[in-house]
């Protein structure tokens, strides 16, 4: 699941708490950007997720709703079957990859189109999700997260305040940024850059994710917390 959508279900109230919550659900993958080695475990979170300090509870809550997202949606059985189409489908374009690469583009693309579908038909909650950014207090947020992880760093706040400023969720609706901010995590990972063939396939794959919207947004054995598209 990608960062509009971990924070969706939380973006209900207008608290300052809620508020910092729906940001914190981005926080394990913020510090897969900054250093791959530190980890917001959700053991390491839940003993906090009483704590007296507002700040920390919610930053608790934000990692461990991240993590419980992560285990029900890759688990769900719409994933499971788009995955292994949408990894068919790359393989046919990136010739003599049978690898990696298809499976993992398969697998993020799906939850980057999810985002993409609110971008597209309720770019509100996009605009509401990028607001939280100027209201929480993100130097508190960098001192529970780093007592979390229990590997400082210094630059969470500047994490977050590029992740703000750059918007770049938006460019999920168009197929060229589209392709532009995969190549950039492939990139980041170490993985070779996809080739033009995948982006005329996107209007496909955008499709697919569409029609699928519901299902895999479905939580296990009870109503959705996300908001209909139209």
């Amino acid at each position: 699941m990608n960062f509009l959508c971990h924070a969706l279900p939380h973006l209900v109230s207008s608290s300052l708490e809620s508020s910092i919550q729906a940001v914190c659900t981005g926080v394990p993958d913020f510090l897969s950007v900054i250093d791959r080695k530190i980890r917001a475990r959700g053991r390491a979170a839940e003993p906090f997720l009483d704590s007296e300090d507002p700040v920390m509870r919610a930053v608790a809550r934000g990692i461990t709703a991240h993590i419980s997202d992560d285990r029900w949606f890759h688990g769900g059985v719409t994933f499971a079957r788009m995955n292994l189409e949408f990894a068919v489908e790359l393989r046919d374009r990136l010739p003599g990859d049978s690898g990696f690469r298809p499976s993992f583009v398969g697998h993020i693309l799906i939850e980057m189109l999810l985002d993409s579908n609110y971008v597209i038909h309720q770019r509100g909650w996009a605009d509401l999700y990028y607001d939280l950014f100027d209201e929480v207090p993100m130097d508190a947020i960098a001192d529970c997260v780093n007592r979390i992880s229990g590997k400082p760093t210094e630059k969470i706040p500047s994490t977050l305040r590029r992740f703000a400023d750059t918007r770049f969720l938006y460019d999920y609706a168009d197929d060229t940024l589209l392709l532009m901010r995969l190549n950039q995590v492939m990139s980041r990972v170490g993985l070779a850059a996809l080739p033009e063939e995948v982006r005329r396939w996107l209007p496909e794959a955008r499709a697919e994710v569409l029609r699928n919207h519901e299902r895999l947004l479905s939580y296990p054995g009870q109503s959705t917390p996300y908001p209909p598209l139209g």
